[in-house]
C-alpha cells in the first residue's frame, strides 16, 4: 500500500497508477453524486475514469410520504443523489395533501425552491401538483401506485431525475399576450430555435408538456404545437395540473415545455438517446361519426350542434344522447360522455409528413339543440364521435402495451450493425389508476413487467398528452387505430427511454 508521503512524491495524478484504474472505477462507481463530482475534479486522470462512470444516460426516482415536505423533499433528493449522476433536468410532483392549508402557489413555490437549491439553479426542473405518484419509495424501495380523493390524509413527493449524455435539455415558457390569448408563434418559435442552435435541426427529438388545467384553450395549444413539430418530435406531458418551471415569476406563463435536443458537438464515444411513446386509454367509440354544425362560445362554455356526417340536417342534441343511450343499454344520465374530436394537417416546418389527432373534451351537459363542452379547440366542421368510459377497454389497451414493449427487449438482445439498444427508464402519465380498474398497479405493470429494476417514475394527472404510437382497440376504426397524437382524458401515456451505443467502425 502506498505511504502518504509516496502520494505526496508522486503527485494526486499518479494516484491511479498506484491503486489501479479498476480498483479506482470500484471506488467512484459508489460515490454518492456529491462526492462524486468532487472526485472528478481531482485530476485529469480521475476525471477519465468518473467520466466512464457516466458514459452512458441515467435516470434516478424516488418517493416519499413524510408528512413534512421539507423533510420528504430531503428524502428523495437524497435517494436519487445516492449514486453518481449528474442531474440534466428533474421533475418533481407533490400532493396536493401538501396544500389542502394554504395557498397553491406559495406551497408549489416552497417545494420548487426546496429542491432547485437542493439541485443546483442552473438545472431545468418542472415541479407540479398532481392527482397521485408511481414510483418506488426512497427507504423501502417499495414500487406503488397512489392516488388522492380530495380530503385524504396522505402526503407524497416523487422527484425523478435524469442525465442524458448527447443531449441539452432546457425549459421554455408558454406565455400569454392577455388574459385570453396565447402567445403559441413564439413558443413554437423559442423551441425551434433552441433545438436548431443545438442539433441543427428545427424539431427536437422530445417535449415534455407541462400546463395548468385552470386555462381554457389549452388544447388547441397542444395540438398546434403538434402538427409545428416533425413527426420524429415525440411529446408527451401533463397539461392540466399547477406547475412552476426555473425562473418563473411571469404571471402571465400557463405552460412550460421541457425541451430535449441532441447535440451536434457530443463528444464521440457518446451513443444514442432515444424517446418512445405509447399510448393507452379507457374510452371506446360508441355510435357513427357526426359533424360540428355550429360552434358557438358562450359564458365559458362551447355549444355545438351536431349532424351525421355527410347529412345535411342538423340532429338535436337531445335526440343524439337518447341514441348514444340506447347503444349502451341504459339510461343512466350520470354516465360521464366524451366527444373525440379528429383532425388531419400537415406537421413539421417543411410540412412534408401528416398526422392525425384526437382529442377529448367532456360533455358537460346538454339542452335540446346543443352540446356543452368546457374547452375550447371544437371548429365548424370538425368531425367526431362520442366515447364512454370502459374499464375493460382499458385493460385490454394495457395488454397491448405490454405486448408492445416486450419488442424493446427482443430487439435490445439483437445487433443491427454492431449496434445495441437498452431501455434504461421511462415516465407514465396516467389518467386511470385503482379508482378506474379497481385494483392498484395496473398502469405501471407493462414497464415493471417487462423491465424489471429499471427506473420508473410517473403521477397520475387529469389530462395528458401523447403523441406515438397508439395500441389499437378493437371497436375503433382503422383511421382511428392510426391516431399519432392524443390529447387524453381517460388513459395513460408512456414513456421510454433507450440507448443505443454508437457502433465503432
Amino acid at each position: 500500500m502506498a505511504s502518504s508521503e509516496t502520494l505526496r512524491h508522486y503527485g494526486t495524478a499518479a494516484t491511479i497508477d498506484i491503486i489501479g484504474e479498476d480498483l479506482l472505477h470500484n471506488i467512484v462507481v459508489r460515490l454518492p453524486a456529491t462526492s462524486f463530482a468532487s472526485a472528478a475534479c481531482v485530476s485529469r486522470s480521475w476525471n477519465v475514469v468518473c467520466e466512464r462512470v457516466l458514459s452512458r444516460p441515467k435516470l434516478a426516482s424516488a418517493c416519499s410520504s413524510n408528512d413534512s415536505l421539507e423533510v420528504a423533499v430531503k428524502d428523495v433528493v437524497d435517494k436519487v443523489l445516492s449514486e453518481p449522476i449528474r442531474p440534466h433536468f428533474a421533475i418533481a410532483s407533490i400532493g396536493n395533501s401538501f396544500i389542502q392549508d394554504y395557498d397553491v402557489e406559495e406551497s408549489l413555490e416552497e417545494a420548487h425552491y426546496l429542491i432547485t437549491q437542493s439541485l443546483g439553479s442552473n438545472i431545468p426542473v418542472i415541479t407540479n401538483s398532481t392527482l397521485g405518484i408511481i414510483g418506488r419509495d426512497a427507504f423501502s424501495d417499495e414500487f406503488k401506485e397512489t392516488q388522492w380523493r380530495r380530503g385524504d390524509e396522505d402526503n407524497a413527493i416523487i422527484l425523478t431525475v435524469g442525465f442524458l449524455p448527447g443531449l441539452k435539455v432546457t425549459t421554455i415558457p408558454l406565455l400569454m399576450k392577455n388574459p385570453i390569448t396565447f402567445m403559441m408563434k413564439k413558443f413554437v418559435t423559442d423551441i425551434r430555435e433552441f433545438s436548431t442552435s443545438v442539433s441543427g435541426c428545427s424539431s427536437p427529438a422530445a417535449i415534455m408538456m407541462f400546463a395548468d388545467q385552470y386555462r381554457v384553450g389549452l388544447i388547441d395549444v397542444v395540438e398546434k404545437m403538434g402538427y409545428a413539430m416533425s413527426q420524429k418530435t415525440v411529446i408527451v406531458g401533463d397539461y392540466s395540473s399547477p406547475f412552476r418551471y426555473l425562473n418563473c415569476p411571469d404571471a402571465w406563463s400557463v405552460g412550460a415545455a421541457l425541451v430535449f435536443a441532441v447535440d451536434r458537438n457530443k463528444p464521440s464515444g457518446i451513443g444514442e438517446t432515444q424517446f418512445h411513446a405509447v399510448l393507452s386509454s379507457g374510452l371506446s367509440p360508441v355510435g357513427p361519426t357526426y359533424e360540428a354544425a355550429s360552434v358557438l362560445e358562450k359564458s365559458n362554455s362551447i355549444w355545438i350542434s351536431a349532424r351525421r356526417e355527410g347529412w345535411g340536417q342538423n340532429i338535436d342534441a337531445e335526440t343524439i344522447r337518447n341514441q348514444v343511450y340506447d347503444q349502451l343499454g341504459d339510461r343512466n344520465q350520470n354516465r360521464i360522455l366524451y366527444i373525440g374530436v379528429t383532425k388531419k394537417g400537415k406537421c413539421g416546418q417543411e410540412k412534408v409528413g401528416r398526422m392525425t389527432s384526437l382529442a377529448f373534451y367532456e360533455v358537460r351537459r346538454n339542452n335540446r339543440k346543443y352540446f356543452f363542452v368546457s374547452e375550447k379547440g371544437v371548429n365548424l366542421g370538425d368531425t367526431f364521435r362520442f366515447y364512454h368510459l370502459d374499464s375493460t377497454a382499458a385493460r385490454s389497451s394495457v395488454t397491448a402495451i405490454s405486448s408492445h414493449l416486450r419488442s424493446f427487449n427482443r430487439g435490445s438482445n439483437n445487433t443491427t450493425g454492431g449496434d445495441k439498444q437498452e431501455v434504461f427508464g421511462g415516465l407514465i402519465f396516467s389518467c386511470c389508476g385503482a379508482r378506474f380498474f379497481g385494483e392498484p398497479n395496473i398502469d405501471s405493470s407493462p414497464f415493471v413487467d417487462n423491465f424489471p429494476g429499471v427506473t420508473l417514475g410517473g403521477a397520475f394527472c387529469r389530462r395528458v398528452i401523447g403523441r406515438g404510437v397508439l395500441t389499437p382497440y378493437a371497436k375503433e376504426s382503422q383511421e382511428q387505430k392510426a391516431m399519432q397524437c392524443r390529447v387524453q382524458a381517460r388513459g395513460a401515456v408512456y414513456l421510454i427511454m433507450s440507448y443505443r451505443q454508437r457502433k465503432w467502425n
